[in-house]
């Protein structure tokens, strides 16, 4: 009984009319000899074959990897497929002409050609537990291969795992939102989503999980299966799985999520949209999300040092006799250049011109879609009068438990992560007085190298009497490249104040307690913009 059940679980059959190849001989159908289209998924690799009279017909099989379906008719479609010589050396297209019996099985042959490209292998199974999907991802068709190559090798290496690990805000926080919130997690399916060492995947289990599958696609994956299996107790409830989110097949539903998908900026490497596929896939209505919430926290910057530290940059190319060639013609790309560039390191919250604000990301419902483009109205008002240099931006994020409520911030004036802060320079800055506003716009969008191309925008609004009635005075932008930024990463420095600036009062964002049930993004905005790290006085 077992072994028909396998069976039913890994194949489906559709009776055909008639089958074959473009250019050679048609294979029909009668009523003792039907033709038989069979989707199966031995070995882990999605096929569609066909057989008649119990034998497979030779040189017709389809990799459902690499096949597209069109339909000819009512009743006919045609199947195009990639495959190799016997030497598999020359690559060539294959068509297969397939010819129903009606409309009605043409239909639910095409919808059951797609669930199974998709990787829902037959009427809602699975392929065995980790199995991949031979088929494209979304992740495949997202990014470029080069950039995912560099990605995963860079997460597969030890010493950039160590760094994370060594990160004892990132970790700490993790660990004690893990443990505080038992009462998540004990009895209950966790899915790691990028496990990476499997050290979430390992305080799941100390917070008594059932069972953790841990999924990571770098070969990060061979290194967590030593460590879980070097911690027995734990790891017989721990399952690793090398694959994509977006490929992999596990053989039950999850009831939390576990993962750290933020990047610079929250959004960089773009592994926010995998977390939000396997919410989709794997997690059970209503399950929990650990983390739940991100946020984006922006405001205006004054930076003398830093401007001119990259507009010097430049310098080299005003050279007009560089071993006799004059090198000024690329000046100005240059300098452009050097400002295209976010810079990441942490810096004083005291060089902040007026309190922040604030974009939510609530992961529990925002549609991967919405991660592509994101768009950000701006507007502040000044707190001092000063040279705003562009804008400075951090994140946090929620743990929301049932028992404790805990945030991850990297606000600048809390404790230093990884991550630090990110700052976006404008390559002309503009003038503003105390209690004028900056309005602007953060715009980013996303491309096929895990990142985002970011177009700032900030203006200065008309000032003074009469104010009202008038529109802009000053106007800068810049268009950066999230992918690559500047790595400064020095650690604060001193600044002396201005006469009419005053101290910060740093809070830490976990002191302000948050409910899911009020997790409008109109309300989070109207949280006090202390929790962001830092506010003017």
């Amino acid at each position: 009984m077992e072994g028909s059940t396998e069976l039913k679980h890994k194949h489906l059959e559709f009776t055909l009319a008639a089958v074959s190849e473009l250019s050679s001989s048609s294979v029909s159908s009668s009523s003792s000899t039907p033709v038989i289209a069979r989707f199966s998924a031995d070995g882990g690799v999605a096929e569609l074959r066909f057989h008649q009279d119990s034998e497979f017909i030779d040189g017709l099989n389809v990799d459902l990897g690499t096949a597209q379906l069109f339909k000819l008719g009512p009743a006919k479609s045609l199947c195009i497929s990639d495959c190799s010589d016997t030497n598999k050396e020359k690559l060539y297209s294959r068509g297969v002409a397939i010819q129903f019996r009606n409309e009605e099985e043409s239909r639910d042959f095409h919808s059951a050609f797609e669930q199974w490209k998709e990787g829902n292998f037959g009427q809602g199974t699975h392929l065995p537990n980790g199995a991949i999907s031979s088929s494209k991802s979304k992740f495949d068709y997202k990014i470029e291969p080069s950039s995912a190559k560099m990605y995963f090798h860079y997460y597969g290496q030890l010493l950039h795992q160590q760094n994370m690990l060594q990160d004892y805000v990132r970790t700490g926080t993790y660990y004690a939102a893990v443990i505080e919130n038992r009462a998540d997690f004990t009895g209950r399916v966790v899915v790691d989503v990028g496990a990476g060492s499997g050290i979430l995947s390992l305080f799941a289990a100390q917070a008594g999980a059932k069972h953790v599958y841990a999924v990571e696609a770098s070969e990060m994956a061979e290194y967590a299966r030593k460590l879980i299996a070097g911690n027995p107790t734990l790891g017989q409830r721990i399952t690793v799985i090398k694959g994509k989110v977006e490929e992999v097949e596990l053989p039950e539903k999850a009831d939390i999520l576990i993962s750290e998908p933020m990047g610079t900026l929250l959004v960089n490497e773009r592994m926010l949209e995998s977390y939000v596929i396997a919410r989709d896939r794997f997690l059970v209505p209503n399950g929990k999300m650990f983390p739940s919430v991100g946020r984006i926290h922006m405001a205006p910057f004054s930076d003398e040092y830093l401007f001119v530290e990259i507009a010097n940059k430049a310098l080299f190319w005003q050279q007009q006799n560089y071993y006799g060639v004059d090198l000024t013609p690329l000046y100005g790309s240059a300098f452009q250049g050097y400002f295209s560039q976010p810079v990441v390191d942490a810096f004083d919250p005291r060089l902040l011109v007026s309190p922040p604000m604030c974009h939510v990301i609530d992961f529990a419902e925002i549609k991967e879609e919405d991660l592509y483009e994101i768009d950000i109205p701006l507007k502040f008002v000044a707190s001092v009068g000063t040279r705003v240099h562009g804008l400075a931006c951090w994140f946090d994020v929620l743990f929301n438990g049932s028992t404790v409520q805990r945030w991850l911030t990297t606000a600048p004036g809390a404790p230093t992560t990884h991550w630090y802060q990110i700052r976006c320079v404008l390559s002309q800055p503009i003038y503003v007085m105390a209690g004028q506003e900056i309005t602007g716009r953060l715009h980013m969008i996303a491309h096929n190298a895990q990142s985002y191309t970011i177009h700032l925008t900030l203006s200065a609004k008309m000032w003074g009497p009469g104010a009202e009635q008038g529109g802009i005075i000053q106007t800068s932008s810049c268009k950066l490249d999230l992918k690559e930024p500047y790595y400064r990463m020095s650690q604060p420095q001193p600044y002396t104040m201005a006469q009419d600036q005053q101290p910060h009062q740093l809070l830490q964002a976990q002191d302000i307690p948050i409910h899911t049930e009020d997790l409008e993004e109109a309300e989070l905005l109207q949280q006090p913009s202390e929790n962001s790290g830092a506010q003017l006085h």
